[in-house]
């Protein structure tokens, strides 16, 4: 039986395999292991790919949405707005900080934080707003930019999916106060391990992030502040130095092999992702909704064809955040897209073939059902 994996990493490898192997070999020669030449490299190529003042990279994008909340003064009592249907890292940096994630529903075509409803969450404890770009789709950065203006608030954006996409021609990271961004194995600029960045044009804050990932020290051994142990190798920064190079080109296929699937799919009764208007999508995930979805997960599974959910259980409903006395039907549309939203298998290197058989075999199951 064929088997198609949702990503398959190794395919990618094949492509820079040489380039891989030199730059691991520089490094272990260099002797050189955590925040050295190779770091600072990679640093000054992602702040100039964004194009903002300051790049600092640290352990895993968990850690810079932490110590990027901490520097701007999230602490105990405040109140930061988020989507509950992201990742759990999102909420989980705020109420690690003693802050209390505040949650808004999304937008049912975008999947992105709806910002028509964040100013009524707004109060005098509200001190941050964090707009996730989920899966690789920017939020509306105008209107949350302007609301964060009116009102005093600390915009993160969190990027975790989308590096390299664009919002009305700007890279996304450069539109917030601050960004982060993971480079876990499966993100579209992915490591061969864990690693993290927080990006931003504001000098002071830059400047408490880098003191933060190095246990609050600066110089070393002098500690103005309690920090983390956050610091992304030198063997980490050297290989993904190599994939910076090569993220545009990875990223537009990624579009291509998406707009193949749009096209396939247009008379399938599953809806496609919605790609918004001014917004640059880099799929890192390709979500479709499906009513039947468990079920067609399953048939696609017994044809040797693998897909996931993102995510199953929204943030509000966690047990983690039951004393937050959110309760179902509370944020009704991130409620339906968790019950509904798969992805498909998309990467680069992803066969045109597969891509018609994948569609081929939805086909088959809703002929089946008739």
């Amino acid at each position: 039986m064929k088997k198609i994996p949702l990503l398959d990493l190794k395919a990618q490898l094949d492509t820079i395999r040489e380039d891989i192997y030199a730059a691991v070999h520089r490094v272990l020669e260099s002797g050189h292991y955590i925040i050295g030449p190779e770091v600072k490299a990679f640093e000054e190529e992602v702040a100039a790919y964004i194009g903002v003042k300051h790049a600092i990279g640290v352990a895993n994008g968990t850690d810079a949405l932490q110590l990027a909340l901490h520097a701007a003064g999230i602490g105990p009592g405040d109140e930061v707005i988020t989507t509950p249907f992201t990742f759990f890292a999102t909420a989980e940096t705020v109420s690690q900080l003693g802050a209390v994630p505040v949650f808004v529903d999304v937008d049912p075509k975008t999947c992105n934080i709806d910002v028509d409803q964040i100013r009524s969450k707004i109060n005098e404890r509200t001190k941050a707003i964090i707009p996730v770009h989920i899966f690789g789709q920017p939020a509306n950065m105008d209107e949350i930019m302007a609301i964060a203006k009116e009102h005093g608030l600390f915009v993160l954006e969190d990027a975790a999916q989308a590096m390299g996409s664009e919002f009305k021609g700007v890279r996304i990271g450069g539109l917030g106060h601050a960004a982060t961004f993971s480079f876990f194995p499966t993100k579209n600029l992915g490591g061969y391990g864990d690693g993290g960045m927080v990006v931003t044009n504001d000098d002071e804050l830059a400047r408490k992030i880098r003191i933060l990932r190095v246990h609050g020290s600066n110089p070393k051994y002098y500690h103005s502040m309690i920090g983390y142990n956050s610091r992304l190798d030198e063997l980490q920064a050297a290989m993904l130095r190599i994939k910076l190079r090569h993220l545009d080109a990875w990223n537009d296929a990624r579009r291509e092999k998406a707009a193949l699937y749009d096209e396939l799919l247009k008379d399938v009764p599953v809806v496609t992702p919605h790609h918004a208007e001014n917004r640059k999508h880099i799929y890192h995930l390709y979500i479709i909704q499906a009513e039947e979805r468990d079920e067609l997960m399953e048939h696609l599974k017994q044809h040797g064809i693998a897909s996931g959910v993102y995510y199953p259980v929204p943030l509000h409903l966690q047990e983690v955040y039951k004393e937050l006395g959110y309760k179902e039907g509370d944020l009704p549309v991130a409620e339906y897209l968790s019950k509904r939203t798969f992805a498909l298998p998309l990467y680069p290197e992803l066969p045109e073939e597969d891509i018609r058989f994948i569609v081929q075999t939805i086909r088959d199951f809703y002929a089946g059902k008739q």
